[in-house]
């Protein structure tokens, strides 16, 4: 009992300390809760356009529900403040059900993981639409033993808020015996999804983020643009950065860059589609769950961010949901890259709001800051593809030895 209470003692406490992070440095970590969230809102419920249904959306029609959530309560609490909020209250029913009852080391490790990195990405991972995912995942994924629907359920509707859960939803199908479940949790959610939109008028702009997305440019901050953010660095003609507008975002252009914009794309289907494969050959060779799920889930969300051309800081919150599950199924195999991913996030807090302006500046020691980041992330996913490809096996090869 005495464990469990100086847990969620921290949990409250590192709460606080992002939520007031988020006010910090005039609300540098939180500006898109602060802006435009709060603008999304105040339009929707005011009976203007409505994101995602009648209009083309950045996030899929669902993504807006908790924003309208927090602008409902507008008029009692500040609506930056009501996002920390509800975000507190989504990361405690999730943490509940991780920690149990503190007895399960895995667990409890698991647990101050969590804590620790939430802690180290700050504001940023707190204020964006990323951060109501996370405990969906968490959630999700640990219930895909014992109640598969409910916690493909859980992914699904994540995935419906932004994209990067799917990396889950496909290692639950491969990983998990009672893929009927998983398959129908998944398919239940879709249709309400799909029903809803329908009938709000908004299927011309259900999967309006996918083509959005294809579109972009090279964000500064992805693994891809490291190479252009160096050259930009140096001085070499061509190589700048520039503000999107439309996107809201910076983006890095260079020598050569179209072809690279072009190409990422495919490279990030051929990545995804080449990592779940080696996973479904594991599993038909009788790999356990245990040992499959976790290195599948993390090669396959790690992918979706080193393959990716966007690379938004609060991406990086992705990693909590399998690094959590890796250290509750194989606790001593997930503590180096858990250590890993803390100093991600933490380098990833000074990239972001710290040292922003710095980079976008081109200051050699803040680039240098961000490269490094980004070669232990393409450090970490190099591990995890390893560690998928070492996953044990019951079924051994049988080769057919000719006569």
């Amino acid at each position: 009992m005495a464990r469990r209470a100086v847990v969620w003692a921290a949990f409250v406490l590192v709460h606080a300390v992002v939520i007031w992070l988020g006010f910090a440095a005039d609300h540098a970590a939180s500006w898109d809760v602060d802006q435009l969230y709060r603008w999304w809102a105040g339009r929707t419920l005011m009976g203007g356009a409505i994101p995602g249904i009648t209009e083309e959306w950045v996030y899929p029609p669902p993504a807006l529900l908790p924003i309208l959530l927090v602008g409902a309560f507008s008029g009692l609490v500040d609506y930056t403040l009501g996002w920390g909020l509800l975000v507190t209250a989504l990361d405690a029913a999730a943490f509940a059900v991780l920690l149990g009852n503190a007895r399960s080391r895995g667990r409890l490790v698991a647990a101050w993981f969590w804590l620790a990195a939430i802690l180290a990405l700050g504001g940023v991972g707190m204020f964006r639409l990323d951060a109501v995912t996370v405990p969906l995942a968490v959630a999700g994924g640990l219930w895909l033993v014992g109640r598969p629907w409910l916690g493909s359920a859980l992914l699904a509707v994540a995935t419906w808020i932004k994209v990067w859960p799917a990396a889950l939803l496909a290692s639950a199908v491969i990983a998990v015996r009672r893929r009927s479940a998983v398959v129908g949790g998944v398919a239940i959610v879709s249709a309400v999804v799909v029903i809803a939109a329908l009938l709000a008028g908004g299927g011309g702009h259900l999967l309006g983020f996918v083509g959005d997305q294809t579109s972009r440019g090279l964000q500064i901050e992805a693994p891809v643009s490291t190479v252009y953010m160096m050259l930009a660095a140096a001085g070499v003609p061509d190589a700048t950065i520039f503000y999107d507008r439309d996107l809201i975002t910076f983006q890095v252009t260079g020598p050569g860059v179209d072809p690279v914009i072009a190409v990422m794309t495919p490279v990030l289907i051929a990545g995804m589609l080449a990592i779940a494969a080696v996973g479904a050959v594991k599993a038909w060779r009788g790999a356990s769950f245990v040992a499959l799920f976790p290195p599948l889930a993390a090669a396959l969300v790690l992918g979706f961010i080193v393959l990716n051309k966007v690379g938004s800081p609060q991406y990086m919150t992705w990693l909590v949901a399998p690094v959590v599950a890796g250290l509750v199924l194989q606790v001593r195999r997930w503590r180096r890259p858990a250590v890993l991913t803390l100093v991600i996030l933490a380098l990833t807090q000074l990239i972001f709001p710290v040292w922003y302006d710095a980079i976008l500046t081109l200051m050699p020691a803040a680039v240098a800051l961000l490269v490094v980041r980004n070669v232990l992330l393409v450090g970490l996913f190099a591990w995890v593809v390893v560690r998928l490809a070492r996953v044990r096996v019951r079924r051994p090869v049988l080769l057919r030895v000719p006569e």
